[in-house]
Protein backbone atom coordinates (compact mmCIF):
# COMPACT_ATOMS: atom_id res chain seq x y z
CA UNK A 1 0.00 0.00 0.00
CA UNK A 2 2.81 1.96 0.39
CA UNK A 3 4.30 2.35 -2.60
CA UNK A 4 1.08 1.52 -4.43
CA UNK A 5 -0.55 5.49 -2.78
CA UNK A 6 2.33 7.74 -3.19
CA UNK A 7 2.37 6.53 -6.90
CA UNK A 8 -1.41 7.78 -6.75
CA UNK A 9 -1.65 10.52 -9.65
CA UNK A 10 -4.42 11.87 -7.43
CA UNK A 11 -6.06 11.07 -4.23
CA UNK A 12 -9.15 11.86 -2.03
CA UNK A 13 -9.72 11.00 1.60
CA UNK A 14 -12.70 11.77 3.80
CA UNK A 15 -12.83 12.52 7.11
CA UNK A 16 -15.58 13.59 9.61
CA UNK A 17 -14.42 14.60 13.09
CA UNK A 18 -10.86 14.06 11.81
CA UNK A 19 -10.88 10.19 11.23
CA UNK A 20 -10.85 8.90 7.65
CA UNK A 21 -14.59 6.98 6.27
CA UNK A 22 -13.56 6.88 2.51
CA UNK A 23 -11.01 7.36 0.08
CA UNK A 24 -10.84 7.44 -3.55
CA UNK A 25 -7.95 7.73 -5.78
CA UNK A 26 -6.96 8.07 -10.03
CA UNK A 27 -3.83 5.88 -11.22
CA UNK A 28 -1.99 6.07 -14.67
CA UNK A 29 -0.12 8.00 -17.15
CA UNK A 30 -2.36 11.04 -16.72
CA UNK A 31 -2.46 11.73 -20.38
CA UNK A 32 -3.75 8.37 -21.91
CA UNK A 33 -5.04 6.11 -19.49
CA UNK A 34 -6.41 6.82 -15.58
CA UNK A 35 -7.84 4.11 -14.03
CA UNK A 36 -10.18 5.67 -10.80
CA UNK A 37 -9.30 2.78 -7.86
CA UNK A 38 -9.81 1.94 -4.24
CA UNK A 39 -13.45 3.80 -4.09
CA UNK A 40 -14.21 3.09 -0.57
CA UNK A 41 -16.35 4.29 2.55
CA UNK A 42 -16.63 2.87 5.70
CA UNK A 43 -19.52 0.32 6.21
CA UNK A 44 -20.95 2.43 8.71
CA UNK A 45 -21.60 5.23 6.86
CA UNK A 46 -22.93 3.89 3.39
CA UNK A 47 -25.75 5.77 2.17
CA UNK A 48 -24.78 9.24 3.02
CA UNK A 49 -23.37 10.51 0.07
CA UNK A 50 -19.89 9.84 0.53
CA UNK A 51 -19.11 8.00 -2.03
CA UNK A 52 -20.92 10.79 -4.50
CA UNK A 53 -18.64 13.50 -2.78
CA UNK A 54 -15.33 11.37 -3.47
CA UNK A 55 -16.48 10.93 -7.21
CA UNK A 56 -17.49 14.36 -7.49
CA UNK A 57 -13.87 15.32 -6.12
CA UNK A 58 -11.95 12.61 -8.39
CA UNK A 59 -14.25 13.47 -11.98
CA UNK A 60 -13.42 17.07 -11.18
CA UNK A 61 -9.59 16.69 -11.16
CA UNK A 62 -9.87 14.68 -14.09
CA UNK A 63 -11.88 17.34 -16.34
CA UNK A 64 -9.12 19.65 -15.21
CA UNK A 65 -6.19 17.93 -15.42
CA UNK A 66 -6.37 15.53 -17.87
CA UNK A 67 -6.80 15.83 -21.78
CA UNK A 68 -10.48 14.37 -23.02
CA UNK A 69 -9.11 11.81 -25.41
CA UNK A 70 -7.82 9.86 -22.33
CA UNK A 71 -9.36 6.76 -21.93
CA UNK A 72 -10.73 6.20 -18.10
CA UNK A 73 -11.75 3.15 -16.62
CA UNK A 74 -12.79 1.21 -13.24
CA UNK A 75 -13.62 -2.11 -12.47
CA UNK A 76 -16.97 -1.55 -10.75
CA UNK A 77 -18.66 -3.99 -7.79
CA UNK A 78 -22.15 -4.34 -7.83
CA UNK A 79 -24.24 -2.40 -6.81
CA UNK A 80 -21.56 0.53 -6.89
CA UNK A 81 -21.75 0.46 -10.91
CA UNK A 82 -25.24 2.19 -10.32
CA UNK A 83 -23.08 5.45 -8.89
CA UNK A 84 -20.58 5.26 -11.72
CA UNK A 85 -22.68 5.14 -14.38
CA UNK A 86 -24.07 8.66 -13.05
CA UNK A 87 -20.50 10.14 -14.01
CA UNK A 88 -20.85 8.76 -17.38
CA UNK A 89 -19.11 5.10 -17.04
CA UNK A 90 -20.81 2.35 -19.17
CA UNK A 91 -19.88 -1.13 -18.99
CA UNK A 92 -17.94 -2.48 -22.02
CA UNK A 93 -18.36 -6.26 -22.23
CA UNK A 94 -18.93 -7.82 -24.52
CA UNK A 95 -16.65 -5.70 -26.90
CA UNK A 96 -14.07 -6.09 -24.06
CA UNK A 97 -13.85 -7.82 -20.37
CA UNK A 98 -12.03 -7.27 -17.20
CA UNK A 99 -9.37 -9.34 -16.45
CA UNK A 100 -6.85 -9.61 -13.85
CA UNK A 101 -4.17 -11.55 -12.12
CA UNK A 102 -1.56 -11.43 -9.16
CA UNK A 103 1.93 -11.15 -9.28
CA UNK A 104 3.03 -14.71 -8.66
CA UNK A 105 6.55 -15.48 -8.05
CA UNK A 106 5.71 -19.28 -8.30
Amino acid sequence: ARIGLANSMFSVVLELDGEPIGMGRLVGDGGCFVQVTDIVVDPEHHGKGYGKQIMDELIAYLKANVPETAYISLLADVPANRLYEKYGFRETAPATVGMAMRNSRD
